[in-house]
């Protein structure tokens, strides 16, 4: 019997698929364009780290064409701000993903408490 070692620090969850599911969850709670979900996770993540434009965005219309957010503009003649709100096919992929990613979030919670305690004796 042999063992896989696990390379990826500190789970196997990406930074993209944590970035997908947290934008899912924020549009759960109402309406969002992007740089107001960058800026709320950031708030959320107390300052510590925010996805960028560049994740974001392309994530955005990925979601939109698989049909689990639908975007309008606020100003259709100008495409000044694209406001995202969640579809139905879309919690019901946010409910997956919730459950399908709680044991990477919690193995990622005891590492790190275990380095702190174990390194730091915090």
């Amino acid at each position: 019997m042999s063992s896989t070692r696990q390379r990826q620090f500190p789970t196997k969850m990406s930074t993209t698929a944590l970035v997908k599911m947290y934008t899912l969850h924020l549009l759960t709670e109402g309406t969002f364009y992007g740089n107001k979900i960058i800026d709320e996770i950031k708030i959320r993540l107390k300052n510590k780290w925010e996805p960028s434009p560049g994740m974001l965005y392309p994530l955005l219309r990925e979601l939109e064409s698989d049909g689990y957010i639908e975007g309008s503009w606020d100003q259709p003649n100008k495409r000044s701000i694209r406001r995202y709100r969640i579809t139905n096919k879309g919690y019901e992929h946010y409910r997956i993903l919730l459950l399908k990613n709680k044991p990477a979030l919690d193995d990622s919670l005891i590492i790190v408490e275990s380095i702190l305690k174990d390194i730091y004796k915090d």
